[in-house]
This record gives structure tokens, sequence and C-alpha cells, in this order.
């Protein structure tokens, strides 16, 4: 069998290491040490450990291969004007964990622990950012269709998990004399903009959320087209990346006003499907668009270097 540069990439043990370091290279080059961006840094490196997690005690490519990790590394450092978001970073980040315990109540009904723990992520994620709840739905239709997780008890847990934060939270306010601070927090809920106004987007991000989202399409059609190769589980958890990022895709269409949290969610469930993609295909052609595709992903991140740094 012809092991393509794609193969040999994809089934490196250096393709970690060195991505990592590429990654780490982008944060400095946009100003890490000079704007003091360590916590937002911190979220970065505990994602990509939540993507290297998730990947292996899932399974989620059958060979060996650090793809997921790696395009989570390349995908988000290519986004390097929202690397000063503190808030949204401890969202995503938070996001990703929820993902951990969520997967591994495949099948089980009876996993209010496990569901428990996934729910407060989200209920965690939303203190920092409170429009990341409306996942939520779509976090039941996972759990519903393919974690197939869901019954009464699960249900429960899962209510149980989002509001556990904030009666912790509302406890605070109460012996602060501010018992309606939680209450505004969730105002911003009722702020909806219409029609959407694209125009606060600079034409830098659009071209990023675009990439991003066609490596995410092509990334479902390789699956769909290849799907039976994989065990009924992976598929289904495959399903719940599939979800998920057309999700987002339709929200950042309607709020445009929250393209960053979007797209870093977006990034969370684009990486397994793009390194499924760059680690099970072997052909010219695909050698060829991967090829295009890291060149793409380095020349986004130098506009985008050039347009955010404060070092240029």
């Amino acid at each position: 069998m012809v092991k393509r540069l794609q193969n040999k990439i994809s089934e490196s043990r250096m393709a970690l290491p060195a991505v990592a370091l590429y990654g780490v290279a982008v944060w400095l080059a946009d100003g890490l040490y000079h704007m003091q961006w360590w916590i937002q840094f911190a979220c970065f490196v505990l994602s990509t450990y939540l993507m290297i997690e998730l990947n292996n005690s899932n399974a989620l490519i059958r060979i060996y291969s650090r793809m997921v990790s790696c395009s989570f590394i390349a995908i988000a450092s290519m986004c390097c004007f929202m690397f000063d978001a503190m808030n949204e970073a401890i969202a995503a980040t938070l996001i990703t964990a929820a993902y951990l315990p969520l997967f591994h109540c495949y099948q089980d009904k009876t996993a209010t622990g496990k569901t428990f723990y996934g729910f407060i992520m989200i209920g965690l994620s939303s203190m920092f950012y409170v429009h990341t709840l409306i996942l939520i739905p779509a976090m039941w239709i996972m759990m519903i269709f393919y974690i197939q997780s869901m019954s009464r008890r699960t249900f429960l847990a899962s209510v149980i998990g989002v509001v556990t934060p904030y009666w912790f939270a509302t406890l605070y306010y109460i012996y602060s004399d501010n018992p309606l601070a939680s209450l505004d927090h969730f105002m911003p809920l009722s702020e909806i903009s219409y029609p959407p106004d694209y125009t606060i987007l600079s034409v830098n991000q659009v071209a990023t959320f675009i990439f991003i989202a066609i490596l995410a399409v092509t990334g479902m059609i390789h699956f769909a087209r290849t799907a039976y190769n994989d065990k009924i589980r992976i598929r289904m958890l495959y399903n719940c990346f599939i979800l998920m990022a057309l999700f987002v895709m339709t929200l950042a269409v309607a709020f445009p006003q929250h393209y960053d949290i979007l797209t870093r969610i977006l990034i969370i469930n684009t990486a397994p499907l793009a390194g499924h993609f760059i680690s099970l295909t072997r052909t010219r052609v695909t050698n060829i668009a991967f090829c295009l595709i890291m060149i793409t992903i380095i020349a986004i991140t130098g506009v985008n270097l050039w347009m955010s740094s404060p070092l240029f």
C-alpha cells in the first residue's frame, strides 16, 4: 500500500510535538508575552490536552494518529485574532471538557453521574459566556439519538448539572446583598439583532470561518462515505460532532455578534472530522487536498497574524 505525504505525517509520532511547537510559535508571534495572555494560553493548552484525551479514550481514529489534536492546534492557532478573549476561551475549554463524560454515557441510561458532570461543564461555561446555554437542546438531541443515554433520570441530571453553578452563584450574590445579579446575567439572552449585522465582521474573520466550515463539510462527506468501516459507537460519536458543527454554523449565520465563541465551538467539532479525513484517506487527490489544506492554514494564519499582532 502506497504511503503518501499525508499518511506519513498523520501516522508520525513527531506530528503532535511539531504542531504543538508551531502553535506555541504562533501564540508568541501574536504577542503572548507582550500582552500577558497567560490565562488564554492555558485554556489553549488545556483544550489541546482534552482533545488528546477525547481521541485516546474513544479511539476516534482506528489507526495510530494524532491528527485530531494536531488539527485542533492548527485550526485554533489560525484564529489568532481571538487570542485576547478570555471569557470565550474559558467557556470553550469547558465545552470541550463536557464531551468526555457525555461520550462515556454511551447507551447507558443510568449514567446520571457522568451526565451531571458533563452538563455542569455547560453550566460553568455559561457563567463565562451565557449564550452557550443555546447548545443545551443540541446536547439533548445527541443524548437521544447518538449517545442513546437519555432517560428521565439522565434528563433530570442534565438540568441539575446546568443549574448547580447558578445555585452557588446566587448564594454568593445573596450574601453580597446583590440578589438580582444572577438575573442580570441572563439579560443578554433577550438581546436579538434582526436582521443579522454582518458588517461587524472583518473580511479575514469571514474567510477564516468559511474555511473552517469547508473543512467540517469535507470531513462530513468523507465520514458519510466511509462510516461503514468504523464501529457503531464511533459512528454515533462522529454524528455528535456533525450535529454540533451544523448547529453552530446555523447559529453563526443567525447571530454573527457571537462569532468568537461559535468559531471556537466549531473548531472543537471540526478537528475530529478533519483528523478522520486526513488519517484515513490515501488517494492522490486527497494527498493534494491535504497539501492545499496545510498551505491554506499557514497562509490564513500569516494574514491573521499580520492583522492582529502588535509585533508587526
